[in-house]
């Protein structure tokens, strides 16, 4: 849906303001000079938001606001009332007319965009096609926790990322982070005092800067009764204590929907190489396996019928990850493609300790793996 905003004022430099305020975003702005052209335009176009000056010829924006207000079909739609600094004995009177809001002149566009940003679902246009992020981007992700030691195992838990990892310890602070730079993510203690995580929250998606940022809610596991409140008053997720940093890692990374796939997939030559990390949990295999698929097709598209799983980083095995394995293995059967494993022989030892594993072909190195496949 586009959004249409109606700006009725006599001054020129206004409209230009209101034109160029709102030129980024999917909406119509259309312009009227004084109060009547303001009222047969609205009828015309039922704009979803009129920016009406007070003071203007013809008809001033009061009498206009009172005829709006006596339509059936007019009175319901928002208005945003613009006044001199001189003009504020008008507010009262309009006030009891019914508007949503009040600016004052002179004004800066983010204020203008913040108030009709209330009223509407303000959305940037998006012309060309996004690039989609991938994981190894940099972000900003924006900590406001009071207990130090929680942002210590966070920073650290993330520090082989790219990500700039801020802390903050009051909700003004947080506040003046977001108005200072572009925050990416965000990560609010729900045991802040006085349900100060909650007002933040709220706070947050009322201002268009950070309407649509990713915030989660950082709470004790058995906390449920602020986990219910956090789902109800719209928290992107939650993250609980104590931390596990992988799963908060892969939560974090689809939140702001990055491309996590290089992270674990690469092309060698004529060989699809799928790696996986000294900590191979259920978090991280189901992130894996997110991309498992559209990276198979893609390999075998472009002329590629090999694949190597290389367990070299991985810490142990499990029952999990053997069935991960043997999925994997099994989408590669589906497409014709050729595959074997590579790791260390201690992980080697350790798989022939499952029934399930006893076929598998290992090697050493990915050289060695694909020059098995000669042998095919």
């Amino acid at each position: 849906m586009r959004y249409k905003l109606l700006t009725v004022d006599d001054s020129k430099t206004v409209r230009i303001i209101v034109q160029k305020a709102f030129k980024l975003f999917d909406c119509e702005v259309i312009e009227a000079y004084n109060g009547v052209e303001g009222l047969a335009l609205a009828s015309k176009e039922s704009p979803d938001v009129i920016l009406l000056d007070v003071t203007m010829p013809v008809m001033d924006g009061i009498e206009m606001l009172t005829k709006l207000k006596s339509d059936p079909v007019l009175k319901s739609i928002p208005v945003v009332m613009l006044t001199a600094e001189g003009g504020k004995d008008s507010v009262v009177k309009v006030a009891k007319i019914g508007v949503r809001d009040f600016i004052v002149k002179p004004f800066k566009e983010d204020l203008l965009i913040q108030k009709v940003g209330r009223i509407i679902d303000l959305k940037p246009i998006t012309d060309t096609p996004t690039k989609v992020r991938s994981v190894f981007d940099p972000a900003t992700v924006l900590i406001v926790e009071d207990k130090p030691a929680i942002y210590a195992q966070i920073q650290d838990g993330l520090k082989h990322t790219p990500w700039d990892i801020q802390c903050v310890s009051t909700t003004g602070e947080a506040i003046d982070a977001c108005g200072r730079s572009t925050i990416d993510l965000m990560m609010i203690s729900l045991s802040l005092p006085d349900e100060a995580a909650f007002t933040l929250f709220r706070v947050l998606r009322a201002n268009l800067k950070t309407k649509y940022t990713p915030i989660f809610g950082l709470v004790v596991k058995t906390d449920a009764a602020a986990q219910q409140l956090a789902q109800q008053v719209g928290f992107t997720g939650l993250a609980t204590k104590p931390l596990d940093m992988s799963e908060l890692e892969a939560k974090i990374s689809r939140a702001m929907n990055l491309d996590t796939s290089e992270r674990y997939f690469r092309n060698d030559q004529d060989t699809l190489v799928m790696s996986l990390p000294e900590n191979c949990g259920l978090a991280v295999m189901n992130e894996v396996a997110t991309h498992l698929k559209s990276k198979i097709s893609e390999a075998v598209d472009s002329g590629i019928n090999k694949a190597v799983f290389d367990l070299h980083e991985v810490r142990r095995l499990d029952m999990n990850l053997i069935k991960f394995l043997l999925s994997a293995m099994q989408s590669c059967r589906e497409v014709s493609l050729h595959f074997s494993l590579v790791g260390s022989g201690a992980i080697v030892t350790e798989c022939r300790a499952y029934e399930d594993t006893r076929s598998w072909h290992f090697y050493e190195t990915l050289e060695e793996a694909r020059a098995s496949f000669l042998n095919i």
